[in-house]
């Protein structure tokens, strides 16, 4: 089922990726003291704006800041919405 979501103009949606579990160790982390994720993939993306051209595309693997965007839960799944400018990088 395709998600019914476009954001509009300079905005990008992103599934953050799922946070570590267990260490490198081998030790579990309770979920009290995991860390928000900074790293996802690009669901959908905005057409831009009339002076700024979008940079990110879908199925993009980007960085972004530890408060950026805003969570919303579409269809069951946890997403952030937010603009390209808070957008670190392309991995």
């Amino acid at each position: 089922m395709a998600l019914k979501f476009k954001p509009l103009a300079d905005r990008v949606l992103v599934e953050p990726v799922a946070a570590e579990t267990q260490t490198a160790s081998g030790i579990y982390i309770p979920d009290s003291a995991k860390e928000k994720p900074q790293q996802g993939n690009v669901v959908a993306v905005g057409k831009g704006k009339k002076d700024h051209e979008m940079t990110v595309k879908k199925g993009d693997a980007v960085l972004y800041g530890k408060f950026s965007g805003t969570e919303l839960k579409l269809d069951g799944k946890d997403y952030l919405i937010m603009r390209e400018d808070e957008i670190l990088g392309i991995l």
